[in-house]
């Protein structure tokens, strides 16, 4: 990953500097911008700005504001270097949601791995979903391979919705991702109301999700997931699609046909002691008892208790 680093200054005198700490980092490209270019330059969204406070002409707590204002930019991590040691010029400047102060003369050792450690941190919350916050893949697969190594009981719920493209080719992309947002929430606060700790939720991708919980008594809890999902998801429909209990779009062959209601399916695979080496095993099972699942109509689990 390729992280873009936008230098703030009016003099480019800080570019040399940066490029010359980064030289053995071919992951990283300095960039300078001056004052006058930064709407320009914020379009670009950078995977990290650093303002150059002494060489700007533009007040920096205004600058940073403007950063801050921009959409596009608003998570984009900031980091202002200046030789002001005022502690009140200091926090007015972390007050606008800017990450890193950092007072001149500057340890270059300090900056280096202060720049690295964002990097780092930028790389890992790449793995998180946008749409939803939750963890993606990375994280998943570490969580699944913990509790394997600590031979511990837990069960998996891959969940899925049904019938989402149809729904996303009558409605839109824009309706589909307010119900994968809908069902994120749902997830998490089902599992919270029965469960209080050690549980996790994940976003595998699109309209896939993931639970992993401490417990091998899972029935209830599917149930509790179903309900509340054939009971919320209504909303998101019209009122004559909800009465007619179905939409009618193309298929893939041009005719038009008529798909239910989005629902869900959750397949769960119980992990008892030592049942699995590995989580490819996990996955496996998982899309087959999910499968099973899929080939019921409307919103459905099944449970694999298996114990080989």
């Amino acid at each position: 990953m390729v992280h873009e680093v936008y230098i703030i200054d009016d003099d480019e005198t800080s570019l040399p500097v940066f490029r010359e700490l980064f030289k053995n980092e071919k992951d990283y490209k300095f960039k300078s911008v001056k004052t006058e270019q930064i709407d320009m330059a914020l379009k670009d969204i950078p995977s990290l700005i650093i303002i150059n406070e002494d060489a700007v002409d533009k007040d920096v707590v205004e600058l940073c504001k403007q950063i801050r204002k921009d959409e596009d930019n608003t998570i984009t991590p900031v980091i202002v270097v200046s030789s002001n040691k005022e502690k009140q010029h200091r926090i007015n400047i972390l007050r606008e949601s800017i990450e890193y102060y950092v007072r001149k003369p500057v340890d270059e050792d300090y900056l280096f791995y202060t720049i690295k450690n964002i990097g780092r941190l930028l790389s890992m919350n790449r793995t998180i979903s946008p749409l939803t916050g939750l963890p993606g893949n990375v994280q998943i697969h570490a969580e699944l391979k913990k509790r394997i190594a600590n031979k511990e009981e837990f069960s998996v719920l891959y969940l899925d919705l049904d019938n989402f493209k149809a729904y996303n080719d009558v409605y839109g992309f824009l309706k589909g991702d307010q119900i994968i947002q809908f069902t994120a929430d749902l997830i998490l606060n089902c599992i919270h109301s029965k469960i209080n700790e050690s549980a996790f939720v994940g976003h595998i991708g699109g309209d896939d999700f993931i639970a992993i919980v401490p417990v091998t008594e899972v029935e209830e809890l599917c149930q509790t997931i179903i309900a509340a999902f054939d009971n919320g998801v209504k909303r998101f429909f019209v009122e004559e699609d909800v009465k007619r209990g179905y939409i009618e779009t193309e298929n893939r062959k041009g005719e038009i046909e008529q798909f239910p209601l989005t629902s869900i399916s959750i397949g769960t695979v119980i992990a008892e002691k030592d049942r699995f080496s590995n989580i490819l095993e996990i996955g496996e099972v998982g899309a087959q008892v999910k499968h099973l699942a899929k080939t019921i109509t409307g919103s459905s689990y099944a449970i694999d208790r298996r114990k080989d």
